[in-house]
């Protein structure tokens, strides 16, 4: 069996077309052309039942000694074994139906015989009635149960046949790809080649004049002449000239659009670059239907037309919108206009070498011919498409390495280089990888692996390049609605889209690497029959639905604490504090519901999850307990509200002014403007000093001294006229002034005065301190600085010390020469005490002599 790569019914062209937005790039290729269908017939399942039908066991019986047969048989082909695994998952999603079967009734029944209680020991008896009812209702049990139990063995038994008929189709693939053919580089091939290419043309040319001399085909056309004629000028018109009138449309467009605007109706107007031209191919198609001279192989042929324009038309599409020839024009690839000139002129030649291989295969059938000639005809295309890979894989490295010196010119690093460059760099390599290895390997005769890597590998940058400006789409898109700059293309929105984007087209990636329809149709069916949970099977759609209910719970708890924040609340009485808690409140109670409505519409039964909830409660009640003990504290301060948003609070060694309180913390601003994260619990379980809670008025204390002498009253009376002037001070109480003690350089007052906002405490306090100043500059009162009298015991003990002889009077020292522009060093007094002078601390006078040098 000779390989070909997976195909893709051609009737679902146009589908995937409309519905996956254009994901498949050149959909009409026939290489490319994944086969979605299992290869089932309208009537291959006429045996298997419908879903309201009784399962007919025996019938099931024969199709699996049926399918088991043909699994034993060598060399089945291809198209067989498929029939028989789209018969045999029909027969396996029947019994995983029945399994579910009567699961309502058996429940109730469970229910009855476990409202009876337990049945009786050994030896032990049960009133009669009771007996009777419990047999009936076991017996009742058992019928409805049995249906299950036989679908259970029956399911097992055909998963395992589908099992068995997808790893034959995988050798058989596998066998295939790895099949040596005649070289193609081998001159002796070629002349086969020729003469299979001019038997093939002959035959297309004697279709077309067997059919000219057919009278009545002529008739045909001739009654459809006009027709013919006014859809060959349209598509005329429309193949020449409508990538031109689009073109002019879209510049129209972005000159009369707004800024942000513009590149939306550029991507939206470049789209009729395709439409507009493969109207002209649909007309084409249908000119040459209706004129009557299509064959059999002209026939297939109008049918692929399609396929072949979209190829083409769409590679220019491509090739436009990721290397355009304007230099100010955004692109997705740091290039210069000579290397975009490039990329457009490559991937142009990958669409029209696509096109050239669907017409290939259409007219020039490989079963038709030798194995040297489909060799050496299939071997041009893909050195072709390895040439154009080459460059553009080049032009994608170029990228990167831009990318990298204009981050170690800015910042001397590479850390700027985004995951999207890094994977534009891998990309291009990978590619470049590619187009040397594969004509390499055709060369050496494995033309069917040469195929499979290179129609692949362009197949898939051309979705990777469309998964790109898609992207750039929608962020574009997203900056129109929401009215921000450049900035919203990174919004969490489009990035959110083009997460599932990529992950929408996984699918497509394994279909052209050449994973089978049905092989993903199974990965499907797994994820839908799930996993079973104690008594529940969960699947993943129960998973999807639970995340998007959740999901509208979400964003509706959202809006509505929105609308009490911004709309409902501030028309209240309540403060700002309660404001808030009664929105995190919200948000809380609509969190839970939302998650309880989720489990409850996606069907997951929590019920047998019941021990081993309570098991994992009590290890995360020992592991978790501080995480729960400052939720638990969370939801106190929002209740109890001791501390608020706002407040200026003191907890242990941290002041400062909350911004939030959430779930698990708080977040305090200290003055210095840094945040400390406070567990919750601390504040509910500790001291906590909250200035500005219940009232904004608060006390300070202003300190100052006067020196020894002045008068006392006086000055009270300057410090209660400050007090009492400054604005901020409260009069009832009024502001005190209270002399507090004698202190050992100064008289000591303090100015005790309270606050209307004492928020303001610290600038107030600054103001008072310069008016003191100013005061008692006016006055006359000295603020003293601390001063030390130093006492020498018996200094004449110092004095022989330090001169010899000790006898005479000790010279005077020089005074040393003060620097210029320094101030005068502050001379200490010394005072000398004889050995019988008293001690200077038992006396009144605790100066001392003023004179240094009596002794």
């Amino acid at each position: 069996m000779r390989y070909s790569v997976p195909k893709v019914t051609l009737r679902l062209l146009p589908v995937l077309v409309l519905l996956a937005g254009l994901l498949l790039v050149l959909p009409g290729s026939a290489w490319a052309q994944a086969n979605f269908s299992t290869g089932a017939g309208p009537n291959d399942s006429a045996t298997a039942p419908g879903p309201d039908q009784p399962i007919d066991y025996e019938a099931w019986r024969v199709i699996a000694e049926e399918s088991e047969a043909l699994i034993g048989t060598p060399g089945v082909s291809e198209v067989r074994l498929e029939q028989m695994r789209a018969e045999l998952v029909h027969w396996r999603e029947r019994f995983l139906a029945a399994q579910g079967a009567n699961s309502s009734r058996i429940a109730t029944l469970r229910g009855q015989i476990e409202a009876l209680g337990p049945a009786p020991a050994e030896g032990a008896t049960e009133s009669e009635e009771i007996a009777a009812l419990r047999n009936d209702l076991n017996e009742q049990l058992l019928r409805l149960q049995a249906p299950g139990i036989s679908a259970v063995e029956a399911h097992s038994r055909a998963d395992g046949l589908v099992r068995e008929i997808d790893r034959i189709l995988r050798d058989q693939q596998a066998e295939a790809l790895l099949q040596l053919s005649p070289s193609p580089v081998n001159p002796v091939n070629w002349p086969q080649a020729i003469t299979a290419f001019y038997d093939n043309i002959g035959k297309l040319v004697q279709e077309l004049r067997a059919n000219w001399s057919d009278a009545g085909r002529r008739q045909e056309l001739t009654d459809n002449l006009p027709v013919v004629i006014g859809l060959l000028l349209f598509a005329a018109l429309m193949i020449l000239r409508g990538r031109h009138w689009i073109e002019g449309l879209a510049q129209r467009l972005q000159a009369k659009a707004s800024s942000r605007g513009r590149e939306v109706w550029a991507f939206l107007a470049s789209l009729g670059a395709i439409i507009v031209p493969l109207t002209g191919v649909v007309a084409v198609a249908t000119a040459f239907v209706l004129s009557g001279m299509a064959g059999p192989v002209g026939m297939v042929l109008a049918q692929n037309l399609f396929g072949i324009g979209f190829s083409i038309f769409a590679a220019f599409w491509l090739a436009g919108r990721l290397f355009p020839a304007r230099e100010e024009a955004a692109s997705a690839l740091r290039l210069t206009v000579q290397e975009r000139a490039q990329g457009r002129f490559h991937t142009v030649l990958i669409g029209v070498a696509l096109a050239v291989e669907t017409v290939r295969r259409v007219v020039l059938p490989e079963e038709a011919m030798s194995p040297a000639a489909a060799s050496v005809l299939a071997y041009p295309t893909v050195v072709v498409i390895c040439i154009a890979l080459f460059y553009i894989g080049k032009l994608m490295v170029r990228h990167d390495k831009a990318v990298l010196a204009a981050s170690e010119i800015t910042d001397g690093a590479t850390q700027n280089r985004g995951v999207y460059d890094r994977l534009v760099g891998f990309i291009g390599k990978a590619m470049m990888a590619v187009a040397l290895l594969a004509p390499l390997l055709g060369a050496a005769g494995y033309v069917a692996a040469a195929t499979a890597m290179a129609f692949p590998a362009a197949m898939s940058l051309a979705l990777i390049a469309l998964l790109t400006l898609l992207q750039r789409f929608v962020g574009d898109l997203w900056t129109v609605i929401t009215r921000s700059d450049d900035s919203g293309r990174d919004a969490l929105v489009p990035v959110l889209f083009g997460f599932v984007l990529v992950l929408a087209s996984l699918p497509l990636f394994a279909l052209i690497w050449g994973a089978r329809g049905s092989e993903l149709a199974e990965i499907l069916s797994r994820l839908r029959e799930g996993f079973v949970l104690g008594q529940t099977r969960i699947s993943p759609s129960d998973f999807i639905v639970l995340g998007l209910v959740f999901g509208i719970g979400y964003l509706a708890t959202r809006l509505v604490q929105g609308a009490l924040r911004s709309s409902i609340l501030p028309k209240t009485s309540m403060d700002q504090g309660g404001r808030n808690a009664v929105v995190a409140g919200v948000g809380y109670l609509g969190i839970f519901l939302a998650a309880l409505i989720a489990i409850t519409t996606a069907g997951i039964d929590l019920s047998a999850l019941a021990i081993v909830a309570g098991a994992l409660s009590v290890g995360l009640g020992f592991g978790l307990q501080n995480i729960v003990s400052n939720f638990v504290s969370g939801i106190i301060l929002l209740i109890e509200r001791p501390v608020s948003e706002g407040d200026w609070i003191e907890v242990g060694t941290v002041m400062g002014t909350v911004q939030s309180i959430s779930v698990r913390s708080t977040r305090i601003q200290t003055f210095d403007r840094t945040d400390v994260i406070v567990p919750n619990s601390d504040l509910i379980s500790g001291t906590v000093t909250n200035w500005t809670r219940f009232s904004l008025s608060g006390r300070i204390i202003i300190k100052v001294g006067v020196a020894y002498g002045t008068d006392s009253r006086k000055v009270e009376r300057i410090l209660s006229e400050i007090a009492e002037a400054q604005p901020l001070a409260v009069l009832n109480p009024p502001p005190a002034v209270v002399l507090m003690g004698f202190g050992a350089d100064s008289l000591d007052f303090e100015i005790r005065m309270i606050l209307r906002d004492i928020n303001f405490g610290l600038g107030v306090r600054s103001d008072i301190n310069h008016e003191i100043l100013r005061r008692f500059a006016e006055e006359g009162i000295e603020i003293p600085f601390g001063q030390r009298d130093i006492w020498l015991r018996n200094p004449e003990k110092l004095r022989d010390a330090l001169v010899p002889g000790g006898g005479g009077e000790s010279p005077k020292p020089k005074p040393e020469a003060a620097e210029a522009g320094s101030a005068p060093r502050p001379t200490p007094r010394i005072s000398s005490l004889d050995a019988d002078a008293p001690d200077p601390g038992e006396g009144p006078d605790m100066t001392g002599p003023a004179d240094a040098g009596r002794s």
